[in-house]
């Protein structure tokens, strides 16, 4: 599902998850469309530091956030490093954008949290009837490591009263990968289908590994939703790391905590 959102002329456009909708809760998956940003971060490019212009990117942030009904302010990332360590913003709020990690959870409502990509999973959770939310960032080195499990943990709720959506990324068609890459992982799914051989290289299947991680550990299948779409594939809409050699934007993948039910 996409919503528009106008603002001063501009369309902000973002993509939903029916199952989050379904629950009450806010949250979008970016698209590249809707900012102020010149090329070759047109134009709703969410990423600082990346050779963009910083009014351009504070003004992309804010158009964002109104569109999920939130100050900028109330809108936590931290600095990504393809690792596993998740923080808590309802204790470290402000100070969160100084910190390292690749998750975030949110227990204050009307706290929004987001995974920041150009090619790897952004994956929200939910939990329904206490409002808590968290963010993941999964690139192949995350995924293997486990990041979105370790989310998962720091919610400290029962997985199978979680819902979980996860939005668009490098698809398999895509994502091509090494050896070593593909062996780590099979290894992290068990031997489960997550690479695809019979090409001169691998290709890995990201979406897969991450759906068999959260089924592992007791996510329903019908409490997740993979929303599709593949950011190489699709240059119209999606900024990709890889297909651009990494002079491009970056998209934020947000959620916004609820009060307990």
């Amino acid at each position: 599902m996409e919503r528009i959102h106008r603002a001063t002329e501009q369309i902000v456009r973002s993509l939903h998850s029916k199952l989050l909708s379904q629950h009450g809760f806010r949250h979008a998956f970016s698209t590249r469309v809707g900012g102020v940003s010149a090329a070759p971060y047109d134009t709703l490019n969410l990423g600082l530091r990346l050779g963009d212009d910083d009014v351009a990117v504070c003004e992309n942030r804010v158009r964002f956030a109104t569109s999920l009904g939130l100050d900028v302010d109330r809108l936590f990332e931290q600095r990504q490093v393809h690792g596993t360590r998740v923080r808590d913003v309802s204790e470290l709020a402000q100070a969160v954008a100084d910190e390292e990690g690749d998750g975030l959870i949110a227990r204050v409502d009307g706290y929004g949290i987001a995974a920041r990509t150009g090619d790897c999973v952004p994956v929200l959770i939910a939990h329904p009837s206490s409002g808590h939310v968290g963010a993941a960032h999964a690139g192949w080195r995350g995924a293997v490591a486990g990041v979105v499990l370790r989310a998962i943990k720091a919610l400290s709720h029962n997985p199978a009263e979680l819902i979980v959506a996860i939005g668009p990324h490098i698809r398999v068609d895509a994502f091509e990968i090494d050896e070593d890459v593909a062996r780590e992982m099979e290894q992290a799914a068990d031997g489960r289908p997550v690479v695809r051989r019979g090409g001169e290289k691998p290709h890995g299947d990201l979406g897969a590994l991450i759906r068999f991680q959260l089924r592992d550990a007791g996510v329903p299948d019908q409490s997740i939703d993979d929303l599709g779409g593949c950011t190489f594939a699709d240059a119209a809409q999606f900024f990709s790391h890889r297909r651009e050699n990494g002079k491009t934007g970056r998209h934020l993948s947000a959620i916004v905590a609820g009060p307990s039910r």
